[in-house]
């Protein structure tokens, strides 16, 4: 699908089939160095002071619903990219659109989902934070209000230095993790160390390259990759400094006409399948690369 230049950077791309037909990776990235290229313009008229994310970010939405033109009473709408691809999730538009050769000239992604609240957050500050900790992965602390907060370990506590807790792998000493009974094993395992949520997560370019690779491309909700992103880096964590808000907004119900407490409880579903699919496949490339090279990675006394 070859798109004029003209739709750029406002892209409304719409398609029937659930498949990776139509758009090209390519195309976004034309759209992307398009809007980058505006900023340097006298047309490039909108103030992004008054937005949460300053001119040295790029703002691609995802749209779930087909709707895309329905922003435009934003006047920030209108600066960023639109793709709208019926019937997919979060994850699937990564997977898709983010190729880390299309990204490679950003620093940090930010892969969010849409029920955040920013209002207490810089994202400026964020990156100075996390650049002083060498976070590879990270996310903000999420504020104690947040709705459906799942895990302890994210929640934003206001007895740390200056607000600012990191964890991970690499200093455990950080924080002291308290989760629910049963729920955190090993001190040095994902919830307890080296875990970061999947609903705000921030990676360095590095580290995105790596995640890309393990999302696979028929699972739409990413369920369960938290829990593996150690195997790409172990430095993350999460910064109290900056914090947002977990509203719990469901966004996925309103494109079939059921119930909403059926489509909340099929979306719950799929997403535990897709958790099971996603450890099997892991699991099993793990076995096979590690017996390719003869190596049993649970023998501690082994190389």
């Amino acid at each position: 699908m070859n798109l004029p230049s003209t739709l750029f950077p406002s892209m409304d791309l719409t398609y029937i089939e659930d498949k990776y037909s139509g758009l090209s990776t390519q195309e976004l990235f034309n759209a992307l160095s398009t809007l980058r290229a505006n900023r340097d313009t006298s047309t490039y008229s909108y103030n992004y002071t008054k937005k949460k994310f300053s001119e040295n970010f790029t703002i691609v939405l995802f749209h779930y619903d087909g709707l895309t033109t329905e922003w435009d009473e934003f006047e920030w709408s209108k600066c960023v990219i639109h793709v709208s691809v019926p019937k997919q999730a979060k994850w699937w538009y990564a997977k898709r659109f983010l190729h880390p050769d299309i990204v490679a000239p950003y620093e940090y992604l930010f892969i969010w989902d849409e029920d955040l609240g920013d209002e207490n957050f810089d994202a400026k500050e964020y990156i100075k934070l996390v650049r002083k900790h060498d976070l590879e992965i990270s996310q903000p602390g999420l504020d104690a209000n947040s709705v459906g907060l799942t895990w302890a370990m994210s929640r934003k506590r206001n007895d740390s230095e200056k607000g600012s807790l990191i964890f991970g792998i690499c200093s455990l000493s950080y924080r002291d993790t308290e989760e629910r009974p049963g729920w955190c094993i090993d001190p040095h395992l994902p919830p307890c160390a080296a875990f970061v949520e999947i609903m705000a997560t921030v990676l360095c370019q590095g580290a995105w390259r790596c995640v890309w690779h393990m999302i696979q491309n028929d699972l739409v909700h990413g369920w369960g990759l938290d829990f593996s992103l150690r195997k790409c880096f172990d430095k993350i964590g999460v910064a109290d400094a900056q914090w947002i808000v977990h509203k719990s907004v469901p966004s996925l119900g309103n494109q079939v006409n059921i119930n909403p407490l059926t489509i909340v409880f099929t979306v719950r579903e799929r997403c535990r399948k897709e958790w099971t699919t996603f450890q099997d496949r892991l699991t099993n490339t793990e076995k096979a690369y590690y017996g390719a090279l003869r190596i049993n990675p649970y023998n501690e006394t082994g190389n």
